[in-house]
């Protein structure tokens, strides 16, 4: 009897040594949530695989702390809902730190530096010279960003799309005045072909920093990924990402 409990105490004891090493791999996935739309940031290859300066970004950022690093595609108003019920531990989507969004999640420092621009179609670069020159016109942005925001401040008329792409087709389709966005997508929308008839308005809208988001409380984990940022910064990594995707330094 004492050596068949011996020997069962030494398989519970394996099992349980089994079911902690699996804990601790667990332990270092880390489950990323993007929108991936939203070109140069995020969008799928052709092998439906994510890619992007966010992707590039974290992925460098998850390598430099020892994670792995598994991206999920998401509605881009479903992404800070996933991270608060703990669907996914972080949020990389080209997503602007603001105040409000700062009382439902913890941001870390910003990884980039971006602003708002207005398209338009180019025949009607006479027309809409300045933002008050759209005070009374439809505009067209995607749900839940900071575009969406200004665009209801601009005029209060404004077309809310799932995805960027969309509010592009619109502006083609004349259902729109202009597309308030990100100024780095609306510049790399004008470098594809399906651009044709649309600028770029030269007046500029606002500056905004873009942030990783992690639950609210989660400073651990908030602090590893600032180190692994100033890590990739300090490297030239993030610098590399950057010249790759914009074609400019930083």
């Amino acid at each position: 009897m004492a050596v068949k409990f011996s020997t069962a105490v030494k398989t519970l004891c394996a099992a349980a040594a089994v079911t902690f090493c699996a804990v601790q791999a667990q332990a270092e996935v880390l489950r990323v949530g993007t929108e991936a739309t939203y070109a140069p940031f995020e969008f799928m290859d052709d092998n439906v695989q994510p890619q992007g300066y966010d992707i590039d970004i974290i992925n460098a950022v998850g390598k430099a702390m020892g994670y792995d690093v598994q991206v999920q595609n998401m509605a881009f108003d479903g992404l800070i809902p996933a991270l608060m019920t703990s669907q996914i531990d972080v949020v990389i989507a080209a997503m602007t730190i603001t105040e409000e969004r700062a009382k439902r999640v913890d941001f870390t420092e910003p990884y980039y530096k971006s602003g708002l621009s207005i398209l338009i179609l180019e025949e009607n670069k006479d027309k809409f010279k300045t933002i008050d020159d759209l005070k009374n016109e439809r505009l067209c942005a995607q749900i839940g960003t900071t575009g969406a925001l200004k665009a209801q401040e601009i005029s209060g008329n404004v077309g809310a799309f799932n995805t960027e792409p969309e509010a592009f087709m619109e502006l083609k389709a004349k259902g729109c005045a202009g597309v308030v966005n990100d100024r780095p997508v609306n510049l790399y929308f004008l470098t594809k072909s399906a651009s044709k008839g649309v600028i770029e308005m030269s007046e500029r809208i606002t500056a905004e920093d873009y942030g990783i988001a992690v639950r609210k409380g989660n400073s651990e984990l908030l602090k590893a990924l600032n180190e692994g940022l100033k890590k990739i910064k300090e490297s030239g990594e993030m610098a590399k990402i950057h010249q790759k995707w914009f074609s400019v330094s930083e």
